[in-house]
């Protein structure tokens, strides 16, 4: 579909959400803004930076302040600060854009401000109508994506237009953690020679690290960091500590923070919070909410929140979000806001609801500005400057 490029619209003054305890426990052409709010001193600031985005599944902040936005079809596009969308750029591989499948998470590489080199996953076809996520990384060369090369592919391909994942997140120590999911076949998760269902970590041209947990063993998959994940679409690592942080989809219930630790099994399908869209009742798989021998969720919704998207908020001692994580969430129209101590979740607060949109991903640029996606065709590209 060719798209015209959309000029910011003005900043848009809103009063923040009220704070919602919710349902969580833990275990440690652009639309009408709505108008003003009188009390534009203390208020959340809201900007649309761009719109007419289709289904935007994922943004990257470069250091020019332009943007990078994935399109879930399969185009990869700049976004300027004035709000201008570039034609997309060429050299980004072919993708499977069925379903919940296509053009997902892009990440910069933790030296792109000498290699200029991205990485992407994306879902990838496989023979006879089947599909996996994959990823890779290419250097961006102006309008163009060059020398673009996979370095992962979850196998094996499988068919079905569900649960893909994907988010990328970098640690200190020169890997890369690749997240996806276990295309709607429960059991896979559990099942280590399989790779849906778990998190993947590799040294960042795409070789296995020697001392992943399971490398060695002919049993198991030597890409694999965790298993037992359903569906993570939200992954970022704690820029105070170094910690990898996921998130994950649960089925009507039980969406989930975990903080993955090698070789750690995270329950799913047999260990779940949630139950079955066909009936009142958990999976038949399911034994429990804590199974001896698995994790349990270091945080977990009662009610799913349908979590996208990942940001720590840190660095900044002078805002009122200092030390916050930021999840978006697709069921329930919003950005959440959970407010940390250390690693401890103290409480939660729901921005955006007044919009209605589902939040498909978050970041936090060197601004101390948030920066978020609302996900459908006319899918928009927003800044949030903290309350006063």
């Amino acid at each position: 579909m060719k798209r015209r490029p959309l000029l910011a619209s003005a900043a848009l003054g809103l009063l923040l959400a009220g704070c919602h305890p919710g349902d969580a426990t833990s275990a440690a052409g652009a639309t009408k803004p709505p108008p003003a709010s009188a009390h534009a001193s203390t208020a959340l600031r809201v900007t649309r930076i761009a719109a007419g985005l289709e289904h935007p599944w994922s943004v990257a902040v470069l250091p020019d302040g332009r943007f990078l936005v994935t399109e879930r079809p399969g185009r990869l596009r700049y976004v300027g600060r004035d709000g201008r969308i570039s034609a997309p750029v060429a050299g980004t591989p072919k993708v499977w854009a069925e379903g919940q499948g296509g053009l997902l998470d892009v990440a910069l590489a933790p030296d792109f401000a000498t290699s200029h080199r991205i990485y992407l996953t994306y879902a990838e076809a496989g023979p006879d109508g089947t599909a996996g996520t994959a990823a890779g990384y290419g250097r961006l060369d102006g309008e163009r994506l060059s020398d673009f090369r996979v370095i992962y592919r979850q196998q094996p391909k499988l068919e079905g237009p569900n649960h893909f994942g994907s988010r990328i997140a970098f640690d200190r120590d020169g890997h890369v953690f690749i997240s996806q999911g276990e295309r709607f076949q429960r059991m896979l998760a559990q099942d280590l020679t399989k790779l849906q269902g778990k998190l993947v970590r590799l040294n960042l041209d795409g070789s296995v690290p020697a001392d992943n947990p399971f490398v060695g063993r002919k049993d198991a998959r030597p890409e694999i960091w965790s298993y037992g994940h359903r569906n993570v679409q939200s992954l970022a690592t704690d820029p105070r500590t170094g910690r990898l942080w996921e998130a994950e989809h649960g089925p009507r219930g039980g969406d989930e923070i975990n903080l993955p630790q090698p070789g750690k099994n995270y329950g799913w399908p047999i260990a779940s919070h949630g139950k079955d869209y066909s009936t009142p009742f958990p999976y038949p798989e399911t034994k429990g909410t804590d199974v001896p021998g698995m994790e349990s969720p270091y945080h977990v919704w009662m009610k799913s929140p349908g979590l996208s998207g990942m940001a720590f908020y840190t660095g900044h001692p002078r805002s009122k979000w200092n030390d916050s994580l930021f999840l978006g969430a697709l069921a329930d129209r919003c950005l959440i806001r959970l407010k940390l101590d250390g690693d401890r979740i103290v409480s939660e607060e729901r921005l955006l609801e007044d919009r209605k949109a589902r939040i498909r991903d978050v970041r936090v640029g060197p601004d101390g500005a948030v920066y978020v996606l609302t996900d459908d065709e006319n899918g928009e590209l927003l800044r949030l400057d903290p309350p006063a």
